[in-house]
């Protein structure tokens, strides 16, 4: 068996007059994997989440992965275990309870989008976003496993996440 148990869900965020989705892992401590804003909640974009999530840096390979009753999570989900995205002895659990952990850390970035009202555009929302996660990470306590200093880890982690060079 692999390392930790990963809860998936995604939430709707306002951009322009149109929803978008946002797709959030966490592991079941809390501790966030990786993010994704999506134009659509079907099939390809939980695909797509899925491997990205799989390449994210900072995570363990999960033993079983907390999804609620979207109908897009089982066929993506089984069509990444075929393309070896996701581990073959991995278990995609479909429980609604689990994914309290994620439900409460949606709240915080919620709340930070709510006080910023709107995005004009998906870029815009897609660049915020990944701002506030990464600083939910740092205050988690996430980045200083990093290599480095903490200050050192810290802003190899901003560089890399939102691809500049300091």
């Amino acid at each position: 068996m692999s390392g930790t148990s990963y809860r998936v869900d995604e939430t709707c965020i306002k951009v322009g007059k149109s929803c978008k989705y946002l797709y959030r892992a966490v592991d079941k401590e809390g501790q966030t994997i990786e993010f994704m804003l999506s134009a659509k909640r079907d099939v390809s974009a939980a695909k797509r989440f899925f491997k990205k999530m799989m390449r994210a840096e900072h995570r363990r390979l999960p033993f079983s992965i907390s999804v609620d009753k979207n109908a897009a999570y089982p066929e993506a989900f089984s069509t990444s275990q075929t393309e070896r995205i996701v581990p073959p002895d991995c278990k995609l659990r479909r429980v609604k309870y689990l994914n309290n952990v994620i439900e409460q850390d949606h709240r915080l970035i919620k709340k930070k989008v709510r006080a910023s009202q709107c995005f004009k555009s998906f870029h815009a929302a897609e660049r915020t976003l990944e701002g506030i996660e990464s600083v939910n990470m740092i205050r988690k306590g996430q980045v200083k496993r990093l290599a480095g200093s903490d200050t050192q880890g810290q802003a190899k982690f901003v560089e890399s996440l939102f691809g500049i060079a300091v």
